[in-house]
């Protein structure tokens, strides 16, 4: 027994399968198969306007507000000629800035950490006076 009416063929012009359980794309409305209802999946031309991401600037870092129906790489290139706030000498600031003058320590730290009796600035591991041989005050201290 045929059933004629039943079904449609893929609009995927490489599958052409006859499915009985149709998809309908909800951005181009054409009908898929299973295995190309997704988007890029049958490189559908009109994704873009079910596209709910929103874009971020590659310089500024930036979201850009993108109306439905817009293209989101041509507001992004136009974002980037117009009004991208993108300065190339603003460079990110280093956070760990604050060296340790211990001879051979390579540390840096966020926050100084100076030594109350020579002055100088130390990181965490040689922040007491007996780790660093400090020579700032004339009576030495102890560990404890």
């Amino acid at each position: 027994m045929e059933l004629p009416g039943l079904g449609e063929h893929c609009s995927e012009r490489t599958c052409k399968q006859l499915d009985f359980l149709p998809l309908k794309c909800d951005a181009c409305e054409e009908v898929f198969c299973k295995d190309h209802i997704r988007y890029d999946d049958h490189k559908c031309s009109s994704a873009y306007k079910k596209n709910v991401q929103v874009p971020v600037c590659p310089l500024c870092n930036m979201p850009i507000p993108v109306q439905k129906g817009e293209i989101p790489d041509i507001v992004v290139g136009a974002h980037m000629d117009q009004d991208c706030k993108y300065n190339p000498a603003q460079q990110k600031q280093r956070i760990f800035t604050n060296k340790c003058l211990k001879p051979g320590c390579k540390r840096k730290e966020m926050m100084k950490v100076v030594c109350e009796q020579c002055g100088g600035n130390f990181c965490i591991k040689h922040r007491h006076p007996l780790d660093h041989d400090c020579k700032g005050s004339s009576h030495p201290t102890s560990k404890a």
